[in-house]
């Protein structure tokens, strides 16, 4: 059972090592880069990272190179495939075109949440915690 350990915890990273991945983090943003490093607390240090964010059927790309994400803020981690990464059937736009659209998406998403908050709170008893903008 002990040599399971490793496995379940930031050890199982070893393998994405050196591969194209993508990472979402808690505030929604998606981050595609080459995983170079981790630590115990599963903090990632990406290169030649790049932000992506997505309207409809179009999406945008922003340079950020190297990149440290603390741990605690990594919702998803994945490999990206090499194979099928062209195969997106999306088109790429100018990120200052698409930047207005991610933007509104994101003020909409927000008001249906603090609405969706509001009614768990007043008719179902639910908390008001979570305000931070955790998402997940």
């Amino acid at each position: 059972m002990d040599s399971l350990i490793p496995f379940t915890t930031s050890g199982s990273l070893v393998d994405c090592v050196d591969r194209k991945m993508m990472v979402v983090l808690r505030d929604g943003r998606k981050l595609i880069g080459v995983l170079r490093s981790y630590d115990q607390f599963a903090n990632l240090v990406l290169e030649d990272t790049v932000e992506r964010i997505y309207h409809t059927d179009v999406y945008a790309e922003r340079w950020q190179g190297l990149y440290l994400i603390r741990g605690e803020n990594v919702v998803l981690l994945g490999e990206i495939d090499l194979d099928q990464e062209d195969d997106i059937p999306l088109r790429q736009v100018e990120w200052n075109v698409l930047e207005p659209y991610h933007k509104q998406d994101i003020a909409t998403k927000k008001k249906k949440d603090e609405y969706k908050a509001g009614v768990l709170y007043e008719q179902k008893g639910f908390c008001k915690e979570g305000g931070e903008g955790d998402g997940y």
